[in-house]
């Protein structure tokens, strides 16, 4: 199976005491999640998509949150909190009324392997009780979209 990799990029950092982690996850951390997601999806899909699915190994991190989708019908396969597996990812729109599933969907099914940015979009922030503006890049030349959404401090446009 074709898999393609979405991470999203953390615009919104709040200050911190060094001892102390950062309430939400940095650019790199996405990053390095959606390579650790990749990866994962290379060795084993079923067993990655459990664990996406679940949280575990470290691919769910604060607001960090790993999803996935299948390129052929945009059928969630793993997703994140707020929205239930098998969802049809070009059926999200937020808030305001942006459909950026239908942007999520159209950049997964480029085959340049290159990473692309959707968003900002409006989308719930599993470490803040209201909405905010999350932003997703995609790697697309796979079957299945690996992707890390992640809070951006930027307003949907």
């Amino acid at each position: 199976m074709t898999v393609v990799a979405a991470a999203t990029a953390v615009l919104a950092l709040s200050p911190t005491a060094f001892a102390q982690q950062a309430p939400l996850g940095t650019p790199q951390e996405a990053r390095a999640m959606l390579d650790k997601a990749v990866a994962a999806v290379k060795a084993d899909q079923a067993v990655a998509l459990a664990m996406f699915n679940k949280g575990e190994s470290g691919f769910v991190d604060r607001d960090l949150d790993t999803f996935c989708f299948r390129i052929a019908d945009g059928e969630l396969v793993a997703s994140p909190r707020a929205v239930p597996a098998g969802t049809d990812v070009r059926t999200l729109k937020d808030p305001t009324g942006k459909k950026f599933g239908v942007e999520l969907y159209a950049a997964a099914q480029g085959s340049d392997r290159q990473i692309t940015e959707v968003g900002p979009y409006c989308f719930p922030s599993p470490v803040r009780p209201r909405r905010w503006f999350r932003k997703s890049a995609l790697l697309p030349g796979w079957t299945i979209s690996v992707a890390v959404s992640a809070t951006t401090s930027r307003p949907a446009t």
